[in-house]
């Protein structure tokens, strides 16, 4: 099976000055990032969204809220060709410790659990060092995007042996695809 795991702010939509959203409204994809979804459902991929949501658990937004983002999500994307065959949603805080929320790899053991499939090479997309540590941990194959906070991550350093670095979800997408 092939899977594709990504991290959803800054990697698939845009993101406020906060680092986050916090409503449906405010959900708004980033450049070519649908696309590039369908991209890879056409090529037999099936695509997880793996992601924290602190804001629920921070009383910023709750989970009615949260699943309306999910659902224009899933709408633009359809909408475009493609589908997200899964969200999986860490809704602790930083400071709970909470083994679903990346960095640690709860949320990845869960995708690999659902979909019966090791992670081992599974490429795994975002723009936050947590997102790729929590992919290392598990197994999986940490992918930079330079999008929302994928600069800083990349000037900050540290990132995990073997991660690549790409513009973009397109262009992640496209070595993916080669």
């Amino acid at each position: 099976m092939k899977i594709a795991i990504l991290d959803r702010d800054g990697t698939l939509n845009q993101i406020g000055e906060e680092g986050f959203i916090g409503s449906a409204e405010a959900w708004k994809a980033q450049r070519g990032a649908l696309e590039a979804v369908a991209r890879l459902n056409r090529a037999g991929w099936h695509v997880v969204v793996a992601t924290n949501q602190s804001g629920v658990g921070r009383g910023l937004f709750d989970m009615a809220t949260l699943n309306a983002m999910h659902a224009k999500m899933h709408r633009l994307v359809s909408q475009c060709g493609g589908r997200i065959d899964a969200v999986f949603y860490c809704p602790d805080t930083d400071l709970s410790q909470s083994l679903c929320r990346k960095p640690m790899p709860g949320m990845f053991h869960a995708i690999a659990e659902r979909f019966n499939t090791p992670l081992t090479g599974v490429p795994a997309i975002g723009d936050a060092l947590r997102d790729l540590q929590a992919a290392h941990s598990a197994g999986a194959t940490p992918m930079l995007v330079l999008t929302g906070k994928g600069e800083k991550t990349r000037a900050t350093g540290g990132l995990p042996p073997g991660t690549t670095e790409h513009a973009d979800l397109a262009a992640a997408v496209d070595v993916l695809l080669c």
